[in-house]
């Protein structure tokens, strides 16, 4: 990849888009590095989804191709002990700094 920076094309917003964007900058932040941000994260956002997204469906085909499938049952259990487990150790740290 190259180290030269370029550039990308001109957007259009509508005027309260503008104004909302410059009211949320912070101290020696800019439109443009608002705009590089947000676009960084959106990027990271589709590849961690496009990720999820083929682990799913590869999943899928080996559930398919070796007839083992998961219930439904099951899987809301383990799901719900680690949400139990989560919460659980939130509070636990929560008390411990205080």
């Amino acid at each position: 990849m190259s180290t030269k920076s370029a550039t990308l094309p001109a957007i259009r917003v509508s005027p309260q888009l503008r104004e909302e964007a410059e009211r949320i900058l912070r101290d020696g932040e800019t439109l443009s590095s608002l705009v590089v941000e947000g676009l960084e994260r959106t990027i990271e956002l589709r590849r961690l989804e496009r990720e999820f997204v083929e682990r799913g469906l590869a999943a899928a085909e080996e559930a398919r191709s070796t007839n083992r499938y998961v219930p439904a049952a099951t899987v809301i259990r383990r799901l719900r002990k680690q949400v139990d487990n989560a919460r659980h150790d939130t509070r636990r740290r929560s008390s411990t700094a205080e």
